[in-house]
């Protein structure tokens, strides 16, 4: 039966482990000098070799040679090797994570070993055991047996109580690095007979984020096609990803503000079978060579690509502006985000892809309101008549709202172009909704009717949505501080109901300055 390629090619000795030589250093020094502990704890990332370390470890402990252990070799190697080394117990936490699974290792614990010098436990995922679990583990972990050893792998160690990190000697997994990783597989290719370009091998290792069971599996599915020449495209059609040359004219198409050839290349990749989110991830990448080919001269080691593919970015970047390249950067990611819970992210693809080749995402500037003369006036005529009369002059040169109720003393933007109503109201909540996920209901049941230099007035569809807008205030008048440079307060009213608390204020203030100016009781009509 065929074995798959991470565990045909799995380390028998410390030599042939990749990218962990800080811990390979440590292990084979305790192996050594016979100072081995009674427990570890490996942490680290999937892929990253932790279960492959601590069967190497417990080779160690058991190995019969005399010169470096593990051998590989002797018996007690092969044993391990296989699975029947009856001293070497795997406990898998995820299925076993009860007290009772504890209580049956605790029983086994007390029995001395069969064959090896060394009885050891490796519990895998051990995260995923129960609270009672880990209180039921303690006092076994802290002071087992003589010549027991657990062996403790996760990649969550902050799921871990502090009380069992405290028993371990703790040992970190780091992401290997992708030239190591590009080492590890041109081996195997080589012991294979198989001929493999350095670019699909580099596109392997950077696909592979650090994980070399992930690299070999995207290496076996290549292998799997029974070609024994791989190429990047072959790598490229497995992966589900496009080439270079797609990303160079998508992005020359947005730079020209071309939408419907970049819709239609779009259409075309997604058409050949491409994962659309694969494709945004992959369009991103673009863009960050983009950033480093702009500022660094000489970027291969970076990029990992050829030299022909990093002179023509190299051409594009030169054609762009650092903003450019920044919006496409966060238009994208953006998109990518929303797309992670979406049944339609090739639409929310197209539609970044119209922003960003229209111009919609510069931010909208939204002109100031202009200093208009107060309503309110000091009043230092003596002649009551006078005053008065100014008064209904000044009531009379306030402009209609653009709601159909009568036009209150608010002093109120006189040209509606000066500032997009609509506009403001969407920039908004697109800040809004980066703190809170349930803006989108006052987006959905709200209107900007008005805005003056004071005030903004937003007309809800209900008294729920109007009480909800009520207690997110303080935030939309922020935001609108923010985006307009101007502190207004906002005011609430419910569609259909007359009046709002707002309507009356200023008229009200003026009413008074005049009557305490003049001594008089003034009727408004």
């Amino acid at each position: 039966m065929y074995t798959a390629l991470y565990r045909a090619y799995r380390p028998e000795t410390f030599d042939t482990v990749l990218g962990q030589e800080h811990i390979v250093k440590i292990l084979k020094n305790q192996i050594s000098s016979d100072s081995a502990g009674h427990a570890y704890l490996f942490c680290g990332t999937r892929g990253t070799g932790k279960t492959t370390t601590a069967r190497l470890l417990a080779k160690g402990v058991n190995c019969t040679s005399d010169n470096l252990r593990p051998c590989g070799v002797c018996d007690n190697c092969k044993s391990i090797k296989e699975g029947t080394f009856m001293d070497v117990i795997e406990i898998d936490a995820a299925s076993n994570n009860g007290v009772d699974n504890i209580r049956e290792l605790k029983e086994s614990v007390k029995y001395p070993p069969v064959v090896g010098r060394r009885k050891v436990y490796i519990i895998d995922e051990v995260h995923m055991l129960s609270s009672g679990a880990f209180n039921a583990l303690l006092k076994t972990l802290e002071e087992p047996p003589e010549n027991v050893m657990f062996i403790l792998a996760t990649t969550e160690p902050q799921k871990l109580p502090a009380t069992i990190l405290s028993r371990c000697l703790r040992l970190d997994f780091r992401r290997v690095p992708e030239t190591v990783l590009k080492t590890g597989m041109k081996g195997i290719c080589q012991t294979m007979g198989i001929t493999i370009e350095d670019g699909a091998l580099a596109l392997v290792a950077a696909n592979a984020d650090g994980s070399v069971r992930d690299g070999l599996s995207i290496l076996d599915q290549c292998l799997s096609a029974g070609s024994k020449d791989i190429s990047r495209d072959d790598v490229l059609e497995i992966l589900g990803t496009a080439g270079e040359d797609t990303f160079l004219d998508i992005t020359d198409a947005v730079t020209r503000h071309n939408v419907a050839e970049a819709l239609l290349l779009l259409d075309r990749v997604l058409a050949d079978g491409k994962d659309v989110r694969q494709f945004m991830k992959d369009w991103v990448t673009h863009y960050r060579n983009l950033l480093i080919t702009k500022f660094v001269n000489h970027a291969e080691d970076m990029l990992n690509m050829s030299c022909e593919n990093i002179e023509r970015i190299c051409g594009q970047s030169q054609r762009l502006d650092v903003m450019e390249i920044n919006n496409g950067i966060i238009e994208l990611s953006k998109t990518m985000a929303d797309a992670k819970w979406s049944t339609q992210p090739r639409v929310l693809l197209e539609l970044c892809i119209v922003k960003m080749s229209t111009g919609m995402l510069q931010k909208t500037t939204y002109a100031q309101p202009p200093q208009q003369q107060s309503v309110t006036q000091t009043v230092n005529a003596v002649n009551p008549t006078e005053a008065i009369e100014d008064f209904k002059k000044n009531q009379e040169s306030v402009p209609e709202l653009d709601c159909p109720q009568k036009a209150t003393a608010n002093p109120i933007v006189t040209d509606s172009s000066d500032i997009d109503k609509d506009a403001l109201w969407h920039w908004i909540f697109e800040q809004g909704e980066a703190s809170s996920a349930s803006f989108n209901l006052i987006r959905t049941g709200t209107e900007l009717i008005n805005i003056s230099d004071k005030h903004f007035v937003v007309m809800a569809t209900s008294s729920t949505i109007a009480n909800y807008v009520e207690k997110k205030k303080q935030i939309l008048e922020d935001i609108m501080a923010e985006h307009t440079g101007v502190r207004r307060e906002l005011t609430c009213k419910v569609k259909g109901e007359q009046g709002g608390r707002s309507d009356n204020i200023d008229i009200q203030n003026i009413k008074k300055n005049a009557e305490n100016a003049l001594g008089i009781n003034i009727e408004l009509v």
